[in-house]
């Protein structure tokens, strides 16, 4: 069976054949909007990031602008054992943070360099599937010019149908330091367009996916089974705008009832002036089997997605 993953990668051949990117900012006219990145990173990694006593992840903080957080060590991307970095501020301050954080990790490879391109390496981000689409573009144009703008390759991968409610993809970038950056500062003008994108900012580091492992019935045939325990008991909690928190509730609480019905969650909407820590998000906590949450999930955030792009308009 063909495998859906998305993979364009530029050839090193391709790359010294063509011309150099032009010189415009590929976020011209965003560099004020606010933006996110979410990315992987080794356990170790992560504490060459935060530095001692957090040195370095304050410094960092102090000379782009942008905040950057860490998930904690238990707290991994499902199918790795790799933590979670996410870098939010003005494009520009996102931008200038991930190229500190990249050339810290860069300079930690000791990797010899005799070459005046420096070395390939590879940066593994986290974007919603919803979002992928906006990416790859139509027949793929969209990241083939990325692919010929930053000269990086670009890889996709396919959703992990191990790992009900997942609904995250990693996109890969491969090359140099200067490729990398070029290449996400041509996907961030994409996705900061991207109401789907915006909203991913307010997921919580911890996924609450049900893991599917492979159960071997009496005749030998496998199949995958959810473990329902576990499918039972989940809980997640998502940041809504304060703003927005009266459209999710609805007169009278009609709506968030709605959503409880049709979704068999049970949704809890934290009290004014109780927040998520740092912003100024109202907590909601969903709670109920796996199937329940993602669909109470994903209607409360269509009604936020529905009320920013209004806001836009």
């Amino acid at each position: 069976m063909e495998s859906t993953e998305s993979s364009y990668v530029s050839s090193p051949e391709a790359a010294r054949n063509r011309s150099p990117p032009p010189p415009k900012s590929a976020t011209s006219g965003n560099e004020e909007k606010p933006a996110h990145i979410k990315f992987l990173v080794s356990n170790a990694a992560a504490g060459s990031v935060i530095g001692k006593g957090g040195s370095t992840i304050t410094e960092f903080q102090s000379k782009s602008g942008a905040r950057i957080q860490l998930s904690r060590n238990h707290e991994t991307f499902p199918g790795t054992s790799d933590r979670i970095i996410m870098v939010s501020g003005t494009v520009d301050d996102v931008l200038k943070a991930m190229e500190l954080i990249l050339a810290k990790l860069l300079n930690e490879l000791n990797i010899e360099d005799n070459d005046d391109v420096g070395p390939r390496t590879k940066v593994r981000l986290i974007v919603p599937n919803s979002s992928c689409g906006s990416i790859i573009g139509k027949g793929g144009a969209t990241i083939k010019s990325f692919i010929e703008d930053s000269q990086a390759g670009i890889k996709i991968s396919p959703l992990d149908n191990n790992f009900y409610g997942l609904n995250d993809r990693l996109v890969t970038l491969t090359g140099t330091l200067d490729e990398q950056m070029q290449a996400i500062e041509l996907m961030l003008s994409k996705l900061c367009e991207d109401p789907h994108y915006s909203q991913a900012m307010h997921a919580p580091f911890s996924y609450a996916v049900t893991h599917y492992s492979m159960n071997y019935a009496p005749n030998g045939t496998g199949g995958k089974f959810p473990n329902h325990k576990e499918d039972h008991s989940n809980s997640i909690m998502i940041g809504v705008p304060d703003e927005h928190i009266g459209l999710v509730l609805g007169r009278g609480g009609r709506n968030i009832m709605e959503i409880g019905q049709l979704s068999g969650a049970r949704i809890k909407i934290s009290d004014r002036g109780d927040f998520m820590s740092g912003t100024t998000d109202r907590k909601v906590t969903i709670t109920g089997s796996q199937r329940a949450i993602r669909q109470a999930e994903s209607m409360i955030m269509q009604k936020v997605a529905n009320a920013t792009e209004r806001a836009m308009d």
